[in-house]
């Protein structure tokens, strides 16, 4: 059941969604939290898909923020919310509010979604583009237990990043580091089956893709180890190799989909690492809803200092030749014991003085 509400008001919202529910049979409301969805026009379509595939194990409401802008300054003036309310089976599991703010309103959205939030429910705000710097302190982010961005759709991952950890603060997470779950787990469970030292550590992956760099930085926190980030063709993560007193361990995955275990003294092993859809990453985040401490420490680690030592060994590299030199120029000068001393320097002549008056008359 659909149905669409030109410029309205959250009260009326809530009218039409107790009419949707009893229209249908079904007036008690079985579901479990609050879904905000923060997009635009162009990604609200596959945003709401992944949401309505993810409620079948998390039955939510789910309420799609859509903030437009209008083309005039006329129209920018005016205030309207517009809201389509979907119940039944075209909302998946649960019910569906898409509002589309205009004007001054898209300034005020958290006055438009607060009363439509279940109550005694926990929320989770999900951008899937364009999330703020600071989730927490974004006027939507601060109604929310869990906030969840991606920053593998941002223009430029590494700096998102890094924002990231700099406003980190407990119930922030990111489906970049939702991706690598199945990678942490097929590693982990590799070095408890090998109780060896780790020495040092290379993830491979495509570019411009925070997976890797997350994952790099995890492996740096809990192991304590140098760890190399090096770019291929993809898709995704493509290796990560650990080499450790007994030999590499090595995990690839060249297509996406089924990769190969290799450890030292045990034969290679095929191993299923399918690279997930969004609805996926979507709900495993919300299985839980207290502070990732994992996350936290991985990502508070730091990008920069993944090339930390590579930037020492260059910098020690670099040295060496400078050694070398001064080196050689100390075998080739004479010592000093042995040079004969050098004459001293002649006094400088004293300038001639001044004859006097008498003297100089010839008397």
């Amino acid at each position: 059941m659909k149905m669409d509400l030109t410029d309205t008001t959250s009260s009326k919202i809530n009218n039409a969604l107790v009419q949707g529910r009893r229209a249908i049979g079904t007036p008690a409301i079985g579901m479990v939290l609050t879904l905000v969805i923060v997009t635009d026009e162009e990604h609200a379509y596959d945003a709401l898909k992944a949401a309505n595939e993810a409620s079948r194990e998390h039955p939510s409401r789910k309420l799609v923020v859509i903030k437009r802008v209008s083309r005039s300054m006329r129209d920018r003036a005016k205030a309207r919310l517009d809201a389509e309310v979907r119940v039944g089976t075209s909302a998946g599991t649960g019910e569906t509010v898409v509002l589309r703010l205009y004007g001054d309103v898209i300034d005020h959205a958290q006055s438009v979604v607060l009363p439509l939030l279940l109550p005694d429910a926990p929320v989770v705000v999900w951008w899937p583009v364009g999330a703020p710097v600071n989730p927490e302190k974004d006027p939507l982010g601060a109604l929310a237990q869990r906030r969840v961005t991606d920053t593998y759709a941002a223009e430029d991952p590494l700096a998102e990043v890094s924002a990231r950890a700099a406003h980190y603060a407990p119930g922030d997470t990111d489906l970049a580091w939702t991706r690598i779950t199945p990678w942490r787990s097929m590693l982990a469970a590799a070095l408890d089956q090998q109780q060896v030292d780790v020495v040092s550590a290379e993830v491979e992956g495509e570019g411009y893709n925070p997976s890797g760099e997350l994952l790099a930085m995890w492996l740096a926190d809990r192991l304590d180890i140098p760890v190399k980030r090096t770019v291929s063709d993809g898709p995704g993560l493509t290796a990560v190799r650990l080499e450790t007193g007994n030999g590499p361990i090595v995990l690839d995955r060249p297509n996406g989909t089924l990769a190969t275990l290799c450890m030292p003294g045990q034969p290679d092993r095929a191993v299923a690492l399918n690279r997930r859809d969004t609805a996926e990453l979507l709900a495993e985040e919300l299985r839980r809803l207290d502070p990732d401490t994992t996350y936290e420490a991985a990502i508070k680690y730091g990008v920069e200092r993944l090339s930390e030592p590579a930037a020492q060994s260059g910098t020690q590299s670099a040295a060496a030749p400078k050694e070398a030199g001064a080196a050689k120029a100390a075998e080739a000068a004479p010592d000093a014991a042995d040079a004969p001393e050098a004459p001293a320097a002649a006094p400088a002549p004293a300038p001639p003085k001044k004859a006097s008056g008498k003297k100089a008359a010839g008397k």
